[in-house]
């Protein structure tokens, strides 16, 4: 059996889709309170000085602590199934189709979250790993990530954690950024943007462009 790692915002996706799962989740009254507290970071983010990861993780925290687990994940539900399947590539579900009938293991690794991506993994019956969103002993989300954020060398430690790489005979990965390096050095055989590559180009400005921003 063969391995596939794929890599969601951006390959799977033609744009990162977690800001558009803060538009459809978070109450309007609770985004315009996090844009007054948060715009400074966010023109920070917009400027280069604050980082995509970084700036996701003050989002996730000003946008669903204290939220109802229950609510998110019939939020993400809905987002899976009326939001997601217009800002998939077709070139991936050709893959990923083709991945299935080889009887390869198909794994979405990815920094987005848990919340609409294990529905939509689910539906197309693929592995997940991916951010988790944390929930408190008082059963109310901490807006905080279970073991942080599945990004860059993270996705790696993880597909390590989960999966005992020398059981599968080539292992391929699909990425389209710089934080994707790590991941796609674990493969044989290494998808950029689509295009098979012998090695990831170097590092440039727009192979850093991550998808999952704001």
């Amino acid at each position: 059996m063969d391995l596939a790692l794929i890599d969601f915002d951006g390959t799977i996706t033609t744009k990162g889709v977690y800001p558009d799962f803060l538009h459809f989740a978070v109450p309007r009254s609770r985004k315009l309170a996090a844009g007054l507290v948060l715009s400074p970071l966010i023109v920070g983010y917009k400027c280069g000085v604050i980082s995509d990861p970084a700036i996701r993780l003050v989002l996730s925290r000003a946008s669903f602590q204290g939220d109802d687990p229950a609510r998110v994940r019939a939020l993400g539900e809905q987002f899976a199934r009326d939001v997601l399947p217009a800002l998939i590539r077709p070139i991936a579900l050709e893959r990923i189709a083709w991945h299935k009938d080889r009887g390869d293991r198909v794994v979405v690794v990815s920094a987005s979250l848990d919340a609409y991506l294990v529905p939509w993994c689910r539906a197309f019956d693929l592995d997940l790993i991916s951010t988790e969103l944390e929930i408190a002993p008082n059963g109310r989300l901490t807006g905080r990530y279970m073991r942080g954020d599945c990004f860059g060398t993270e996705k790696v430690r993880r597909i390590h954690e989960r999966l005992a790489l020398d059981e599968y005979g080539v292992i391929y990965a699909y990425g389209d950024t710089e934080d994707d390096r790590p991941m796609l050095d674990l493969a044989h055989r290494k998808y950029f943007r689509w295009q098979e590559v012998h090695e990831m180009p170097p590092a440039s400005a727009e192979t850093r462009r991550c998808h999952g921003g704001i």
